[in-house]
C-alpha cells in the first residue's frame, strides 16, 4: 500500500461512491466495487488533491519506487483506464477525472471527507458514538431482521461463485499475518516468493499470459529442489499483483528469504521477459536479466530461471531434475498458449470460467496430444466443476479421472495430476487406499504444492479419522499459501472437525479479518457456532453469508423472520424442521441427498436420514458424505448400529 493510501484515515465521498483510504475499499451505494490497488492509489491521490492538477510525475512517484523499471507511459494509461472503468467515468466527457493535456490529471467532482473511526484492538469496527462493536446493517429495512441459511455445504454453490473475486481484497488484510508468518528461523528450507509478472503489453487481454507465466514459474521452481527450496503458492503471490509494497514488507508478510519479480511484454510472435532476484534481508538485487525470445523459445526461460536461482541461493540441481525439466519443456507453443488461457479461466472458479477453461484445455490437448499439463488442467476443471455445481458427480468425476490418468501416463511427475486423481478416488470411487497413494505421490513429486497437502488432509486423513495428521497437513498447506482464503477457511474447519473449537474459532476470526466479504468463512463459522450451541450468533453469521453470496435481501429477510421465530419458539429442532421442509419443496433435480440426510438426522428421523444417506452414496456425493465420521451434522446417527455398517460400505472405519 502506498503512503498516500496508508497515511490517510479518511473516507472520501463523491457522487454515488465512497472510497475508504484506510481499508483500501471503493463502494457504490454501499456495494463494493472491484478495483485493483494501483488504480485505487491513484484515485486516493486525486481525491486528496481535488480541484488541483496531479502531474504524471507525481503519480509515477506514488506508483513505483525509485529505480523501478516499467513502461511508465503505457502502464499509467492502463491504470487510468481501469480507474475510469471502476468509477464509470468517460475520458471524453469526464464527470470525475479530467485529463489536463501535457500536465496530468485533476479530480473535478465535489468531494466530501468524513473521519475514519479508529479500529479496535481486535480489528473489529467500533461505533463512533458509544464504542460498541458495530455489526453490518445487512437488512434492507432493519438490523433486527436477519436470515440464516443452512450451515452446511448445500449453501456453498452460490457462495463459491464470488470466492475468487473476494481474493482481490486480500491486500487489505495481509498485514494481519505478519506476526504469524515471520518464522524463517524455524524453516530448514530457503523460502522464495515469485511475484506476479507485470503485463507491459498495453493490452488487458494479455493478462492471461503474464499470470500464466507467473503460475507456471511457481510450479516449475516448486519442483526444482523441494527438499531445499520452498516456493510460496500462486494465490498468495497473486495477492501482490499491482502492489506498491516494498520487498521488505512482502518478505516479512510471507516469511520468505528471496523474491523474484519481473515483467513480460508480448508483441506479435516475440516476448520480452525481465526478471530480477532480490534478497529480502538487505533488499540486495542479486541478479537481473532480460530475455527477448520468439514465443516458441519462451518455455526455455523458466528452465534458465530455475538454474540461475539455484546458483544464487546455493542449491544443487541433480542431473535427473535437469533432464525432467528439459523434457517438460518440449511442448507445442500454440498448445502452451491455449493452456495458459485455460488456467487463467480456471482460476476464476465461476461456472462460466470453468466451462471456458475446459474448452481451452481440450483445444490444447488436440493441438498437442502429449501435453500432460493440459490434461491435468482438464482434470482440475472437472473436479472444481463438480464442487461448484456446474456438473453432477457422475457427469464430471469420471472425466476428471480419465484426464488425470492420461496426464500421469504422459508425465508421472505432475503433482497436480496425482492430486486430482486422489480427489476422484476419494469423492467418487470411495477408494481411500488409492486416494492416499495418489495424494502422497503428489506430495512426493512436489512438496511445495499447497493443494496436495490440503487435499491429503481433507480427502483422506480427515475422512479416516486421522485428525491430528490432518491438522499438520493443513498447516503445511497454509505455510505454503498463507493468503489463500480457502486454505485458511479449511484450516478452521479442520480444527472444528477435530473438536478443537477454540483454535477453530480463532482461525475463523483470522480468515474473516483477512476478508470480511468472503461468504464461506461466515457460513462455516456459523457451523462451528451451531456445534457449540450458540444459535443466535450462528443466525447472524449465516445472514451475512447468505447476503454476501448474492441472496435477494427482501427474500432473505422474509425467510429470516420465519426461521428466527421457529428457533425462538421451538428451539433448534423446530428450526431444522423448517429448513427440512424448505429443502423438500425444491424440485427433485435441485435437491441434495446428503443435505436431506443431514437435516433428517438433526430433526431425529434416523430412518429417513439413512435412506437419504444411501441415495447420496449411490449419487456419489463424496465431498459431503466422506466426512460423516467427523461432521457434527451426522453426530445423532453415530450410536445407531447402521452407522458403522455404512462406514464399512464407504470404505472407512469408525
Amino acid at each position: 500500500m502506498t503512503e498516500t493510501a496508508s497515511s490517510s484515515g479518511k473516507i472520501f465521498r463523491f457522487g454515488l461512491f465512497e472510497a475508504d483510504a484506510a481499508r483500501n475499499t471503493l463502494k457504490r451505494k454501499g456495494v463494493r466495487v472491484k478495483i485493483h490497488d494501483q488504480p485505487f492509489h491513484v484515485l486516493i491521490q486525486l481525491l486528496e488533491n481535488a480541484d488541483e492538477i496531479v502531474s504524471r510525475e507525481q503519480l509515477r512517484q506514488t506508483l513505483w519506487p525509485v529505480g523501478t523499471y516499467v513502461d511508465f507511459e503505457g502502464s499509467l494509461n492502463v491504470i487510468l483506464k481501469k480507474l475510469r472503468a471502476a468509477i464509470d467515468d468517460d475520458p471524453d466527457n469526464p464527470r470525475f477525472v479530467e485529463t489536463v493535456p501535457r500536465r496530468g490529471y485533476r479530480f473535478i467532482a465535489p468531494v466530501s471527507e468524513i473521519a475514519q473511526a479508529a479500529p479496535s484492538a481486535s480489528g473489529s469496527p467500533k461505533d463512533v458514538t458509544n464504542g460498541s462493536t458495530r455489526q453490518p446493517d445487512l437488512s434492507p429495512e432493519s438490523a433486527t431482521v436477519i436470515h440464516i441459511a443452512p450451515p452446511r455445504p448445500w449453501f456453498r454453490q452460490t457462495a463459491i461463485l464470488v470466492a475468487v473475486a473476494s481474493l482481490l481484497v486480500l491486500m487489505a488484510g495481509a498485514f494481519l499475518l505478519r506476526s504469524q508468518l515471520s518464522r524463517n528461523h524455524e524453516q530448514k528450507r530457503v523460502m522464495l516468493a515469485i511475484l506476479p509478472f507485470e503485463n507491459l503489453s498495453n493490452d488487458p487481454n494479455q493478462e492471461y499470459f503474464s499470470d500464466g507465466l507467473t503460475e507456471e514459474t511457481i510450479t516449475d521452481l516448486g519442483q526444482l529442489s523441494p527438499e531445499h527450496l520452498g516456493v510460496i503458492a500462486r494465490t498468495s503471490s497473486m495477492a501482490y499483483k499491482h502492489t506498491n509494497k516494498t520487498v521488505g514488507e512482502i518478505g516479512r508478510e510471507l516469511g520468505v528469504d528471496y523474491i523474484l519479480e519481473g515483467s513480460v511484454r508480448r508483441e506479435g510472435g516475440r516476448a520480452r521477459v525481465s526478471a530480477q532476484l532480490i534478497r529480502v534481508s538487505d533488499q540486495t538485487h542479486l541478479w537481473a536479466q532480460n530475455y527477448d525470445r520468439q514465443l516458441n523459445d519462451l518455455l526455455q526461460i523458466q528452465d534458465e530461471l530455475g538454474k540461475i536461482i539455484a546458483q544464487q541461493v546455493q542449491i544443487n540441481i541433480s542431473p535427473q531434475q535437469q533432464i525432467a525439466a528439459a523434457r517438460a519443456r518440449m511442448i507445442d507453443p500454440e498448445a502452451y498458449d491455449l493452456y495458459l488461457r485455460g488456467r487463467y479461466a480456471w482460476n476464476q472458479r465461476t461456472p462460466a470460467g470453468i466451462k471456458q477453461s475446459i474448452g481451452y484445455f481440450q483445444q490444447a490437448t488436440a493441438k498437442d496430444p502429449n501435453f500432460a499439463a493440459a490434461y491435468a488442467g482438464l482434470a482440475d476443471a472437472y473436479n472444481i466443476g463438480n464442487i461448484i455445481g456446474v456438473f453432477s458427480p457422475k457427469e464430471s468425476l469420471p472425466l476428471a479421472k480419465e484426464a488425470a490418468e492420461k496426464a500421469i501416463q504422459l508425465d508421472s511427475s505432475l503433482a497436480e495430476a496425482h492430486a486430482a486423481l486422489g480427489v476422484e478416488k476419494s469423492h467418487f470411487e470411495f477408494d481411500f487406499p488409492q486416494a492416499q497413494k495418489e495424494f502422497l505421490k503428489a506430495i512426493e513429486v512436489n512438496p511445495n504444492s499447497a493443494y496436495a497437502h490440503l487435499f491429503y488432509s481433507n480427502g483422506y486423513l480427515m475422512p479416516v479419522g486421522r485428525v491430528q495428521e490432518a491438522i499438520i497437513e493443513n498447516q503445511k498447506a497454509l505455510q505454503l499459501d498463507p493468503l489463500s482464503l480457502p486454505i485458511n477457511n479449511f484450516m478452521a474447519m479442520t480444527y472444528m472437525f477435530a473438536g478443537e473449537y477454540v483454535k477453530s474459532e480463532q482461525q475463523f476470526h483470522h480468515t474473516i479479518e483477512m476478508d470480511p466479504t468472503f461468504p464461506l468463512a461466515h457460513e462455516y463459522y456459523a457451523a462451528l457456532l451451531v456445534a457449540t450451541s450458540r444459535y443466535e450468533e450462528a443466525i447472524r453469521e449465516n445472514q451475512t453469508a447468505a447476503l454476501l453470496g448474492g441472496e435477494d435481501p427482501k427474500a432473505a429477510a422474509d425467510k429470516a423472520a420465519a426461521e428466527l421465530k421457529s428457533y425462538r419458539t421451538g428451539g433448534a429442532k423446530a428450526y431444522w424442521q423448517r429448513l427440512l421442509r424448505r429443502e423438500l419443496q425444491k424440485p427433485a433435480s435441485l435437491r441434495s441427498s446428503s443435505d436431506l440426510s443431514a437435516l433428517y438426522a438433526l430433526v431425529g428421523d434416523d430412518d429417513k436420514a439413512f435412506e437419504w444417506l444411501d441415495r447420496a452414496y449411490d449419487e456419489r456425493e463424496g465431498s459431503s458424505i466422506t466426512l460423516i465420521n467427523v461432521d457434527f451434522y451426522w453426530s445423532n446417527l453415530r450410536s445407531d448400529p447402521r452407522f458403522p455398517a455404512f462406514l464399512r460400505r464407504l470404505g472407512i472405519s469408525q
